[in-house]
């Protein structure tokens, strides 16, 4: 009998330490969750940023304004009867 409750109590104990601290346990869960939770907000900031660009790439595709102000802005072209003024601050 007493050998029993000794196997019985191993076995439990063997239980609970999956339970709280080995593969699948709560801890791992709650892990898993904030992980989950993690992913699930860097896809929708990505979807956003996505859907931004794909906005553009339309507008870029269909309208001549959205590449005339791409080159005034990155390649600093101006129109023919235009001047141009550059402010240099001082530092």
């Amino acid at each position: 009998m007493k050998w029993m409750v000794t196997l019985l109590l191993i076995l439990l104990v063997g239980l609970q330490y999956r339970l709280w601290v080995g593969e699948g346990s709560r801890a791992d869960q709650a892990r898993l969750e904030r992980e989950i939770q993690r992913q699930q907000a860097e896809n929708e900031r990505l979807r956003e940023r996505n859907r931004v660009l794909a906005v553009e790439v339309e507008d870029l595709k269909t309208g001549h304004d959205a590449i005339e102000e791409r080159a005034r802005q990155d390649m600093g072209m101006i129109h023919e009867d235009e001047t141009f003024f550059m402010i240099v601050e001082d530092e």
